[in-house]
């Protein structure tokens, strides 16, 4: 489902300059999309022509090699219009990104037509892989795969057999041991034995790598029947024995450590805890704008029971006040990880390991906050289900869940992080 990114918008205009217009073509289409349970494809053809698609694709290849926070803003706009486009583009955009990992063939192989290809992440590693000659063979199920429907190729992840991890560390110690009589060469064994096992421990950890496969070799399952996030079509990837060739793979742990295949460009050399949920969170930044508009222009309208006007009420006032502040709060937080994905902000090297995911989490939280507030303001009558808000909040708090997106997790890996006696080091440059 490949398009050509000129054939509906000025190819001249930057992804953010095009992200108002896929917005309102996602809001016209927001019904349709919750009654499918997945986008139309006239939503589909708006995501692809304005960029989001090519956004990461290397420039070999056609692509931007964009930046971060380009990509942030221009989703949290079209989250304004519906939060489930708004994840499918991310989400378009950043396996795009995944994919520039491969190996040069396998790129050449997926962009052969153009960069406006879209990739299905399955980044949870599921399955079954088996090395054969020249590649592997692939089976099982990927749940939640966000946009699987009209993508055009799926990046499925999955644990491969570890590789054989050899006995030098073992035959060191028992070496030690046998030449060594005193306390200190035993205390010495010990702790090579340890480093040995350690090592071994490693080595036998599975690898887990992602494998490339074109639409014609997967099928799905319908299975996104939700609360909230309705849109995204997040059903289950299935694939039954399917060869996949060895330049259509990579180790994650290429991702992970930024290291891309033939290219320079920052958004491919940007280590992962740098990137960390940014392709979750950033949505929600406009999901959250979009019901506190949605909320304004109702809350205008509004008489209470003598006939007041609610929006003069002073409480409704600071409940809208609060919530606004929340959002510029979280897309503050949200941004300044973007910035950091892009160079253009550097915090101390430890920091940074861990500060960016600790932001994304609150940042999420803080959306959740703003948005329950403006919901439980909204009375009975914003309970109707044609009511923006409504569904507003049930994408927030439904995306809000995402692993990712956990603060306990990223909180508990900053406070360890700044509890340890570390020393702050100056900004890496």
């Amino acid at each position: 489902m490949s398009y050509d990114s000129s054939s509906m918008l000025d190819s001249r205009s930057t992804i953010v300059a095009r992200a108002p217009q896929v917005a309102e073509i996602a809001a016209r289409y927001s019904d349709e999309a919750e009654t499918a349970r997945q986008l139309s494809p006239q939503v589909v053809r708006a995501v692809l022509d304005a960029g989001f698609a090519r956004h990461f694709v290397p420039a070999a290849h056609g692509g931007e090699t964009g930046g971060f926070s380009e990509l942030t803003a221009a989703v949290a706009l079209v989250g304004e219009g519906c939060t489930s486009a708004a994840w499918a583009a991310s989400l378009a955009a950043y396996a795009g990104r995944y994919a520039a990992f491969l190996p040069e063939a396998g790129q050449a192989e997926i962009w052969a037509e153009g960069p406006d290809v879209v990739l299905a992440g399955a980044l949870m590693p599921s399955g079954k892989a088996e090395p054969v000659a020249g590649g592997w063979r692939l089976s099982g199920e990927w749940k939640y795969i966000s946009g699987v429907h009209f993508a055009d190729w799926a990046l499925a992840c999955a644990a491969v057999p570890a590789k054989d991890a050899g006995t030098a560390g073992t035959a060191k110690h028992a070496d030690t041991t046998r030449h060594s009589g005193t306390a200190t060469a035993t205390a010495t064994a010990n702790a090579n034995a340890k480093d040995a096992e350690t090592a071994k421990n490693l080595a036998d950890r599975p690898e887990v790598r992602f494998f490339a496969v074109p639409r014609a070799d997967f099928a799905i399952e319908d299975s996104w029947f939700t609360v909230g996030m309705r849109g995204t079509g997040s059903h289950t990837l299935l694939l039954s024995d399917v060869f996949v060739p060895e330049h259509l793979t990579l180790p994650r742990s290429a991702v992970h450590a930024g290291r891309a295949t033939a290219s320079e460009a920052r958004c491919h050399i940007v280590p992962m805890y740098a990137v960390n949920s940014l392709p979750f969170a950033a949505p929600l930044i406009g999901a959250a704008r979009g019901a506190l508009r949605a909320w304004i222009a109702r809350t205008g309208q509004r008489v209470d029971r003598r006939g007041r006007a609610v929006s003069e009420m002073p409480s409704v006032q600071v409940s809208l006040a609060r919530s606004a502040a929340e959002v510029d709060a979280a897309e503050l937080l949200i941004l300044r990880t973007a910035a950091v994905a892009d160079g253009t902000e550097c915090p101390p090297e430890g920091e940074a390991a861990v500060r960016g995911a600790r932001d994304l989490a609150l940042a999420v939280e803080l959306l959740v906050s703003a948005v329950d507030r403006v919901f439980r303001a909204s009375g009975t009558s914003g309970q109707s289900s044609s009511d923006p808000v409504q569904r507003f909040w049930r994408d927030v708090n439904s995306a809000a869940s995402h692993v990712a997106l956990s603060f306990e997790t990223t909180g508990a890996a900053y406070g360890a992080w700044a509890l340890s006696g570390h020393e702050r080091m100056e900004p890496v440059r």
